[in-house]
């Protein structure tokens, strides 16, 4: 029996910069999760997917990622993904001057 889908934001990596980087729905590569679209329609998502790995000259390692609704947009629902978002947690600088530790 087939899983059902759960939503997912398509996330890769800047190929210049590095950076995490997430696809809005208006086709941009944002470094803001909460600026990604959220796909809840398997179809749609694997179009968006298919879409996104076609850019290799601005972004590498596409893939989608579980997340879920949030109040200002998408939230990971993995800790893999958290850490993506803010970046290493050595000590505060970069994103973790803009997203401070949850409590």
């Amino acid at each position: 029996m087939a899983r059902a889908f759960t939503p997912k934001v398509i996330t890769a990596n800047a190929l210049l910069e590095g950076d995490v980087v997430y696809l809005t729905e208006d086709d941009r590569w944002s470094r803001h999760l909460s600026e990604a679209e959220l796909l809840t329609d398997e179809a749609h998502a694997q179009v968006r997917l298919l879409m996104a790995e076609g850019q290799s000259e601005t972004v590498v390692g596409v893939y989608l990622a579980n997340a879920a609704p949030g109040e200002t947009g998408p939230e990971p629902t993995h800790f893999r993904e958290e850490f993506r978002r803010t970046g290493p947690s050595n000590y505060a600088h970069g994103k973790q001057e803009h997203f401070p530790p949850r409590t």
